[in-house]
C-alpha cells in the first residue's frame, strides 16, 4: 500500500529529476506515513510512500527490485497502490510451476512476479484493489494499471520531457505547465453530476488511467492506454432462487473474509442500512471483537433528523460488536472543507464526503484498515431511481405515436402541475432522462450560470459511449451499468478513497469482488427491484435474512445524509456569502445566480441546498487550486503541503 509517484523519461536523464520528483512526493505522504523511498536511474524516477498493512520485512518497502537474485537482479522496479488478495495463491502457484524467487512478502513482490513470468496479461489474475507502476529496464518499458472497479486511482501527466503519474493529482501540479488552467467542458459536467467524469480531470493536462485499463510506454513513444476489462451485466434468468441467494451469500462472505487479510488492526464502517451492517455480521464471524464506527449530529441540533448514531448502535448491539460515534457540527463542515477539497484534487459536491472525512479520522486512531458497504448499490440494485422505469412502463411501452403526443401534452401544462413529471419522463427515451444519481443543474439553468455556456456540451457526451456498451440489456440494468462506469467511479470511490487515505486509513470494499460480481452480473431485473413490491435490492435482502438481525432487513437506506439544508438556512449561510465573495471563481460563473439561490433557500421559497453546495465546493477547489487564496487549513501540516 503506498502513495506512487513515477517519472519515465523521454530521452534519458531522468536523475535530474529526481529532487523535483522527492518534492512532490511528500505531497502523497498521508497515503503512507510509515516510510519513504526514492529509485533513481537514468529512465526513470520511482518513489512511493508506504503505509503498512502486511509484510514489515526491510526490503518490502517501495519501490521493490525483482527479481532479488540472479543474472537479472534488479531488472524491474514496482510501485503498487492496495491490496492483492490472492496474493499467496498466486506466489504459491509462481513458485511452482515457474520456480519463480521471493525477498519479501509483499503484494507488489507478486505483481512484478506475476507480470515477468505471464506478461500483462497477469492483471487479470489479480483479485484486489489496485493501481501499479512497473518500470522493466530491460525492455525499457513502463506498464501499469488499474483494478477493474476503479477503487485505486492513478493519474497521467504527459509531457516532452517524458510521463508522470501519481496516486493524485496534486503530486503531479508541480510539473503541470499551465496551473491555473481550467477545463471548461469538465466544469460544465460538474455542475450537472457534481463530479467530473473519467477519465478527463479539471486540469487540461492531466487525466486519470480509466477503472480496469492498463498503459503501456516505451521513452519516445506515446502513452498507449487499452481497457483489460470491462465489466458487463448478463442478467439470467433464475429457476432455482433460493440457490442464486445461496450464491450471494458465499461469496459475500468469502469477499469479507478475504479482505480481512492483514498484520495491521482491521476495522469497519456502520451506517444505518443493509449494505454496511452485512459487511460487519460477516466480518465479525472472523473477528468477534471487531471495532466499528458511525458518524452523525448533534440530537438537540437541526441535523437530528439525519444523524443515524441511534440506528448504527442498535445494529451494533444485535451484531454484539463495539461502536465508536462521532457527531459533526456545521462548524466542522466549515472548517474543514478546505482541507477536504485539498484532498479531493477535484471537486465532488457529494456532501456525504465531509462526515466520511471525520469518520475516517475517528476510526485511524485505532486500525489502519476499515471495511467498507460501497458498491452493494450498483450491482445489486439498490438506488430508488432503479424503480422509475417500472413506475413509468404505462406511458414508455405505448407506441411512438402515442408518445409523441403525450409529450406535446406535457409542454402546455404549467410547471408544478401535477402529472407534468411524469409525462415528460415517460415520453423521453431512458438515454436522455438518465445519467446517473446526481441531476443538479439543467441545462437552463447552466446556461445562465456559466460565463462561458457551450451550449454543444451536454452530458449525454458522457453517457452515450455508456449506453453504447450496456447494448440491449433491460432499463434497471441499463442504469446500473451507467452508474457503474460513471456515479460510482466519478463519485463514490473517489470520496471513498480520498477521505479514508487523508487519514493513513486503507478502505477495503467487500461488495466491489469479482466473485460477488460473478454473481450479481448476473441477476435479473425482477431480484433486484420486483415489480409488485417497493423493495430495492431484493436478492441481497434475502441471501442476508440469516446473516444481518431481521429488522435491519428491510430497512430504508440512508447512509450517512447530512443537514445542509437546514445549514445553509442557519449556521452556513454567512459563510456561504464569504465564499462566494472571495473565492476568485467570478470569471467562470455569474456568482449572483447563487446568491440569489442562497437567499431565496433561506426564505424556504425552493430547496437550492445542493445546487448551493455544488458552487460553493467548486469556489473552494477554485480559491485552493487555481487562485491559492485559500491554504487547506492543515494544523499538522508538512513542508510540502504548505505549499498548496
Amino acid at each position: 500500500m503506498a502513495g506512487l509517484l513515477t517519472f519515465v523519461s523521454a530521452r534519458g536523464g531522468a536523475a535530474a529529476q529526481r529532487d523535483a520528483v522527492a518534492d512532490a512526493l511528500g505531497l502523497l505522504r498521508h497515503r503512507g506515513p510509515d516510510a519513504e523511498r526514492i529509485v533513481a536511474t537514468d529512465d526513470v524516477v520511482f518513489g512511493s510512500e508506504d503505509l503498512r498493512v502486511a509484510d514489515g520485512h526491510p526490503n518490502a518497502t517501495q519501490p521493490i527490485e525483482y527479481p532479488p537474485t540472479g543474472v537479472t537482479a534488479g531488472r524491474y522496479l514496482i510501485v503498487l497502490d492496495g491490496a492483492v488478495y490472492n496474493a499467496a495463491e498466486l506466489r504459491a502457484e509462481l513458485e511452482e510451476d515457474r520456480r519463480a524467487e521471493f525477498g519479501t512478502g509483499s503484494d507488489a513482490e507478486v505483481v512484478v512476479a506475476a507480470y515477468h513470468h505471464w506478461g500483462p496479461g497477469a492483471v487479470s489474475r489479480l483479485r484486489g484493489m489496485f493501481a501499479f507502476v512497473i518500470w522493466d529496464s530491460s525492455a525499457r518499458r513502463a506498464f501499469g494499471a488499474r483494478d477493474a472497479f476503479g477503487i485505486k486511482p492513478l493519474f497521467q501527466l504527459p509531457t516532452s520531457q517524458g510521463v508522470y503519474l501519481a496516486s493524485e493529482k496534486k503530486a503531479l501540479l508541480p510539473f503541470v505547465a499551465e496551473r491555473t488552467a481550467v477545463d471548461t467542458v469538465r466544469l460544465q459536467h460538474y455542475l450537472t453530476m457534481q463530479y467530473v467524469p473519467e477519465p478527463a480531470t479539471m486540469h487540461p493536462e492531466v487525466r486519470r488511467l480509466g477503472a480496469g485499463e492498463s498503459f503501456v510506454y516505451t521513452p519516445g513513444g506515446p502513452l498507449a492506454n487499452r481497457r483489460y476489462s470491462q465489466l458487463t451485466f448478463r442478467p439470467t434468468p433464475v429457476t432455482d432462487e433460493a440457490a442464486v441467494v445461496h450464491r450471494i451469500a458465499e461469496a459475500l462472505r468469502d469477499s469479507v473474509h478475504a479482505h480481512m487479510q492483514a498484520d495491521a488492526p482491521v476495522g469497519a464502517f456502520l451506517s444505518s442500512g443493509i449494505d454496511s451492517t452485512a459487511i460487519v455480521a460477516l466480518a465479525a464471524e472472523k473477528d468477534p471483537g471487531l471495532r466499528t464506527y458511525t458518524v452523525g449530529y448533534d440530537a438537540a441540533g437541526p441535523g437530528a433528523q439525519f444523524s443515524e448514531i441511534d440506528v448504527a448502535e442498535q445494529s451494533a448491539r444485535a451484531l454484539g460488536v463495539p461502536l465508536s460515534a462521532t457527531v459533526v457540527t456545521a462548524a466542522d463542515f466549515m472548517r474543514a472543507l478546505p482541507r477536504i477539497v485539498w484532498h479531493l484534487d477535484d471537486p465532488v459536491a457529494d456532501p456525504a464526503l465531509v462526515p466520511l472525512f471525520f469518520l475516517a479520522e475517528r476510526a485511524a486512531r485505532d486500525v489502519t484498515v476499515v471495511l467498507g458497504g460501497d458498491g452493494a448499490d450498483e450491482l445489486f440494485g439498490g438506488y430508488p431511481i432503479y424503480r422509475e422505469p417500472l413506475s413509468l412502463s404505462s406511458v414508455s411501452h405505448l407506441p411512438d405515436s402515442m408518445q409523441r403526443g403525450l409529450r406535446a401534452v406535457s409542454r402546455v401544462i404549467p410547471q408544478g402541475v401535477k402529472g407534468k413529471s411524469f409525462l415528460e419522463r415517460g415520453t423521453t427515451p431512458i438515454e436522455e432522462r438518465y445519467y446517473g444519481n446526481a441531476r443538479i443543474f439543467s441545462d437552463e439553468e447552466k446556461a445562465a450560470l456559466l460565463r462561458h455556456y457551450e451550449p454543444d456540451v451536454r452530458h449525454t457526451d458522457v453517457t452515450a459511449p455508456v449506453f453504447k456498451e450496456a447494448g440491449a440489456l433491460d432499463d434497471v440494468t441499463t442504469m446500473q451499468y451507467i452508474d457503474l462506469y460513471t456515479w460510482l467511479r466519478g463519485d463514490i470511490l473517489v470520496k471513498a478513497d480520498r477521505m479514508t487515505m487523508a487519514h493513513s486509513l486503507q478502505l477495503r470494499t467487500p461488495f466491489l469482488d469479482r466473485a460477488v460480481w460473478e454473481v450479481a452480473a448476473t441477476l435479473p431485473s425482477e431480484l433486484k427491484v420486483p415489480p409488485r413490491s417497493q423493495e430495492t435490492k431484493a436478492a441481497l435482502r434475502r441471501a442476508l435474512a440469516g446473516v444481518v438481525p431481521e429488522p435491519i432487513v428491510h430497512r430504508k437506506k440512508l447512509g450517512f445524509p447530512v443537514p445542509i439544508r437546514p445549514w445553509l438556512r442557519g449556521e452556513m449561510y454567512d459563510w456561504a456569502h464569504g465564499l462566494l465573495d472571495t473565492s476568485g471563481a467570478g470569471d467562470l460563473l455569474d456568482l449572483d445566480v447563487i446568491r440569489g439561490l442562497l437567499r431565496g433557500h433561506r426564505k424556504k421559497e425552493a430547496d437550492h441546498s445542493r445546487k448551493i453546495w455544488t458552487v460553493l465546493v467548486f469556489c473552494v477547489w477554485h480559491a485552493v487550486f487555481v487562485t491559492g487564496t485559500m491554504r487547506p487549513g492543515f494544523t499538522d501540516v508538512s513542508p510540502e503541503e504548505s505549499r498548496l
